[in-house]
């Protein structure tokens, strides 16, 4: 069963949590949340996020996050897109980015290649306090640009994504990135037969997306836990 890390991390308030995979996340001092799934911070990633949204057989992969928070997501794509010899375009969007430490603190299993790309990520990383504008970061990889902005007031790019990935705090205690002008501007944002990926089953997503103009798809998760695969007709 996953539990507490015996270790805290640096942050005040930031608890360390094992998850059943043996993987680390972090919990959320104010939402008291995890920022993964207590299943599996890594499956989730992997399974969820890369391989439902198809972005793991992606030649091209344009990926849309809303959430970056520990970057596992980011880090878990790009170990793929690497080992598969193919660029990476990767735009996500962080509304309350977190320390370096903690990020530091929260390790994905990379190959030397994206341990490379992602300590340059953290070499970049704004300080506390400091002017969060956008952090761009390119190379033979591909590219990642980082926009620490609110989903309400940010600018996606039109029919761009080949896979999203909704990956903000749950819906219950941070409704807005799920909201339904959220939503259709992420549909704008999707190019016909994209795939989008949550965590979220929450009647009020399945409604949303729908309404959006999503086909809405629960599917299973890991345990006893199910997940939702959305999708933008390849005719839309």
């Amino acid at each position: 069963m996953p539990g507490p890390d015996p270790e805290r991390s640096p942050g005040a308030g930031f608890e360390r949590l094992q998850t059943a995979d043996g993987s680390v996340t972090l919990v959320h001092p104010v939402f008291k949340e995890a920022y993964s799934s207590v299943h599996g911070a890594l499956t989730q990633a992997r399974k969820l996020y890369l391989e439902l949204t198809r972005t793991h057989l992606d030649p091209k992969p344009r990926v849309l996050e809303v959430g970056f928070g520990l970057g596992v997501n980011f880090r878990v794509t790009l170990e793929n897109t690497l080992s598969r010899g193919v660029e990476l375009e990767y735009l996500s969007y962080e509304f309350a980015p977190l320390e370096r430490a903690l990020l530091e603190s929260v390790e994905v299993p990379l190959g030397e290649a994206a341990r490379e790309v992602w300590a340059e990520v953290l070499g970049r990383w704004p300080e506390p306090g400091g002017p969060a504008g956008p952090l761009q970061l390119s190379g033979n990889w591909g590219r990642l640009e980082l926009r620490f902005e609110d989903v309400l007031e940010a600018t996606f790019p039109e029919r761009w994504a080949t896979a999203i990935y909704l990956d903000p705090f749950s819906p219950e205690v941070n409704p807005l990135p799920w909201s339904l002008p959220v939503l259709e501007r992420l549909y704008a944002a999707a190019m016909p037969g994209t795939l989008l990926g949550t965590y979220s089953v929450a009647g009020e997503v399945r409604r949303g997306l729908t309404q959006a103009g999503f086909a809405v798809q629960r599917v299973p998760g890991v345990g006893k836990k199910a997940w939702l695969l959305a999708s933008r007709s390849r005719s839309g």
